[in-house]
């Protein structure tokens, strides 16, 4: 087992979470935070990976040959859904911010009140 896909999603983690906290825009911290799920797909995608595994579609049962894990594709597979509808709900969100406040630097924003 290789440890080069771990090492890639806590990198993809680590560099979106980096662009997340020193983000002084709010549509690049949408973007930093897209940046960091990615590295939740490169992880799924390791975890459920099988060295000579072919895809899960039996078609010939006769033949013991192992599989990748097909779980852990879907899950991949929801949580790129998932990372889409919450990244179009968060750019939503800051295009009314913009339209309403004028500005989209999160230091400039901290006196709203609800």
């Amino acid at each position: 087992m290789s440890v080069l896909p771990y090492l890639v999603a806590g990198w993809l983690f680590l560099a979106g979470m980096y662009g997340l906290v020193t983000s002084r825009d709010l549509i690049q911290a949408v973007g930093c935070l897209s940046v960091t799920q990615s590295g939740t797909y490169v992880l799924l995608l390791a975890v459920g990976y099988r060295r000579g595994g072919t895809a899960p579609v039996f078609s010939d049962t006769s033949v013991r040959t192992p599989v990748v894990d097909p779980v852990v594709q879907a899950m991949t597979l929801t949580d790129v859904v998932v990372g889409a509808v919450v990244t179009a709900l968060l750019l939503s969100l800051v295009i009314q911010l913009r339209k309403r406040h004028g500005t989209l630097d999160p230091e400039s924003l901290t006196g709203l009140k609800g």
